[in-house]
């Protein structure tokens, strides 16, 4: 099954610490995950940051909430237990527990008017808890992995509308700030003055020249095949060179795909897709607008000696 999400796990966590016993985070999260028969791999999926598990995220959601309603409790540093209120609840034999139900009690709403007190100075009502099944993190992610494929999709459609040789030479600045060419200036003299027929332009490997890179950079709407990279692979061999890379505003076709991956030279194809990630990810054709910073508590530093 799917990673169910933090309200689904809300019940089956808050029947973990039926017993009244102190228990610790990994503990519950080991015996609820048996319980609800959550596979390896979907234990290990991660949320979009990378930065832990999606479990783990609604799991934590889970406890934060129903300590907030006062169902679960802190004793000291590592362990929770639940309440007297807790147990009232489960004693109500309920299907489910949710943000629904947890309105039921004054802590929980009081939490969440003093959120939505500071969602209103702000004015950004995403700060409220809602009724929502995503954790916090999740609907950041969400909205983070939206804007991402808006703008590489702005950014594929400009290269698209780009000359071919102001093309060339966008490849050659992403190219440089990636690493390679060392110099701008030194880069930009190689592009177009090769002449050969499958071949943009050559760029240094590293900074000290100790090897070369081929460039063919296509300014296309249609799918490249087979025939266009075997043409490169020409130019490469008629080059006595090792290393090539084709980029495009398209795509590449399976055979060209399968030709690419079984020529002794080194090449690698770039489409408009993995293109226009690049040139986000390295700050070509991009500006920062606005920069977010996502910190947890540290627990360690609140221990006292």
């Amino acid at each position: 099954m799917a990673v169910p999400t933090f309200q689904d796990v809300m019940l089956p966590v808050l029947k973990a610490f039926s017993d009244g016993k102190e228990h610790s985070i990994s503990e519950i999260d080991d015996l609820v995950a048996k319980k609800m028969e959550i596979s390896q791999d979907d234990l290990a999926e991660k949320v979009t940051s990378g930065l832990g598990t999606k479990w783990k995220d609604r799991t934590h959601w889970a406890r934060y909430y129903m300590k907030r309603a006062g169902l679960l409790a802190i004793p000291h540093r590592g362990a929770w237990n639940i309440t007297d209120e807790g147990q009232k609840l489960l004693g109500e034999k309920l299907d489910r527990i949710d943000t629904k139900v947890l309105k039921r009690f004054p802590s929980f709403v009081e939490f969440t008017a003093r959120i939505g007190t500071a969602a209103s100075k702000q004015n950004d009502e995403a700060l409220t808890p809602k009724d929502s099944d995503e954790t916090p993190e999740e609907t950041i992610g969400r909205a983070h992995r939206a804007l991402r494929r808006t703008l590489e999709d702005e950014v594929l459609q400009k290269l698209k509308g780009c000359t071919p040789s102001y093309f060339e030479k966008i490849v050659v600045q992403l190219l440089v700030a990636m690493g390679y060419g060392g110099s701008l200036t030194d880069a930009g003299k190689a592009v177009g003055q090769s002449g050969d027929g499958g071949i943009d332009g050559i760029i240094k490997e590293d900074k000290l020249g100790l090897d070369v890179v081929y460039i063919q950079a296509k300014r296309w709407d249609s799918v490249v095949d087979r025939p266009e990279i075997h043409k490169f692979v020409g130019a490469l061999a008629g080059q006595r060179a090792s290393k090539g890379v084709f980029i495009t505003t398209s795509s590449f076709s399976k055979g060209a795909i399968e030709y690419a991956a079984g020529v002794q030279q080194k090449v690698i194809l770039i489409d408009g897709s993995q293109l226009s990630e690049l040139m986000i990810d390295y700050g070509k054709g991009v500006v920062t607008v606005e920069v977010f910073e996502h910190k947890k508590i540290d627990n360690d530093f609140f221990e006292e000696e």
